[in-house]
């Protein structure tokens, strides 16, 4: 018949068995946690959150009560486990008990309680943390000794601990998180989202209206003319110059003008008083600062200007906001009007179309480190104005130059459909 002490050393070796894994299921739950999750619910005042949130500031104090805790009793019942079996077998229970004291802390002290934390970390480190802080509380100068010599050793490879970091997430690791939030937000959150991320790295040399394509307003031409252009524009804000851009005399908005000239009272004298002081912004300007500057100058529109002054292009509010949401005008995205496709799966596309938005609607990978437009990646590739009928492969793409006026490449075919796969070794 078992005695009694048996009967107690059994259920001492379960107890410390379950208090082990307690420990070991309280170390990886509290690590395991979403770290921005918690802050969250912290600040929302869940008591829980706020406890844990606690416990993590100190890591090496958490660290020592959960070590302190369970070498305890792994070597509490290592030594009952020895006593029962050598009660049980004589001389060969050391050995007995050792293999099989291995196995049951391995399974059931171990494994099992850490694979269940890893799987709900939360519900476990919440549970968990009533106990741990009040043991830390109880044995805080065995704790404060342990970590004391641990911090002193670890200072002698400039490891300061109680120097806690708050981690924090990288661009890249904001794009994985939005990316990976599929089914909890909208596509068109999401895209949004993305596209903000995406604003430090973009400047107004990206998006703005090249020189070239500037459509303003000339005092030095006949009224007639002017005229046509002023009540033809399709834009809203028009600059306003004599003979040359770069003799800008203002900004005047559009409607402000056609109300002059429904009271007949529109002449150029009256068009100049219109004109606003030109707002200028330097080229390589990110986004997001521009979008704040616009704000806190009170503007819609500025003229870009190069290192030596010269004005290269016109930018907007609207530009801006449309890397956000997308084309705000009904009409088909001008990107588009420039892509012609052909029934055999190529397609012509307009040497002055924007990379970053052909790379955008067409899904490919042209790259955009260098020339903002897709004739000048050609030219920068090529080094020197290419003629017609020459053909290039960039970045696998086979393009073919259709057509060059006046040393700008008007026309290119591309034949994404041929576009090598590249083997990663």
């Amino acid at each position: 018949m078992v005695g009694t002490d048996v009967v107690l050393l059994i259920l001492s070796l379960i107890a410390l068995i379950f208090i082990s894994g307690f420990f070991s299921g309280s170390e990886t739950g509290l690590m395991s946690l979403n770290r921005y999750r918690l802050r969250h619910q912290a600040r929302e005042g869940n008591k829980a959150a706020i406890r844990v949130n606690k416990l993590l500031e100190r890591p090496d104090r958490l660290l020592g009560i959960i070590l302190i805790g369970n070498t305890f009793a792994n070597i509490l019942a290592s030594s009952i486990a020895t006593i029962l079996f050598i009660k049980l077998l004589g001389e060969y229970g050391v050995v007995v008990s050792t293999i099989l004291l291995t196995f049951i802390v391995l399974i059931f002290a171990e494994i099992a309680p850490k694979t269940v934390a890893a799987l709900y970390p939360q519900t476990v480190a919440y549970g968990a943390s009533l106990v741990l802080t009040l043991l830390l509380k109880i044995l805080y100068p065995i704790v404060w000794i342990a970590n004391g010599v641990v911090n002193n050793f670890l200072k002698i490879f400039g490891i300061q601990v109680d120097k806690t970091s708050v981690d924090k997430l990288s661009m890249d690791e904001l794009r994985t998180v939005v990316l990976e939030s599929k089914g909890r937000i909208s596509p068109l959150h999401q895209d949004m989202l993305l596209r903000i991320l995406e604003m430090e790295e973009i400047t107004v040399d990206d998006i703005m209206i090249p020189r070239t394509d500037i459509r303003g307003i000339d005092l030095n031409e006949e009224w007639p003319v002017l005229l046509n252009n002023l009540t033809s524009s399709a834009h809203t804000k028009l600059p306003l110059y004599r003979d040359d851009i770069d003799n800008v005399v203002g900004i005047i908005h559009l409607r402000e003008a056609l109300n002059l000239l429904g009271q007949n009272k529109l002449d150029k004298a009256s068009l100049n008083k219109l004109a606003k002081e030109v707002y200028f912004v330097p080229e390589g300007t990110p986004l997001h600062i521009q979008l704040f500057n616009f704000r806190k100058a009170q503007r819609r529109s500025a003229l870009v200007v190069d290192e030596y002054g010269d004005i290269i292009g016109l930018v907007t509010i609207e530009d801006i906001l449309e890397e956000i949401v997308g084309e705000l005008s009904t009409e088909v995205p001008s990107v588009w009007k420039s892509i012609i496709t052909q029934t055999d799966g190529s397609y012509i596309v307009d040497g002055s179309v924007n990379l970053r938005e052909l790379n955008r609607i067409m899904d490919w990978q042209f790259p955009l480190d260098g020339p903002k437009t897709l004739g000048g990646l050609l030219v920068e590739y090529y080094q020197e104005i290419p003629q017609a009928g020459i053909c290039m492969r960039i970045n696998d793409y086979p393009l073919e130059i259709l057509s060059v006026e006046d040393k700008l490449i008007k026309q290119v075919k591309i034949l994404p459909y041929l576009k090598r796969k590249r083997i990663i070794e």
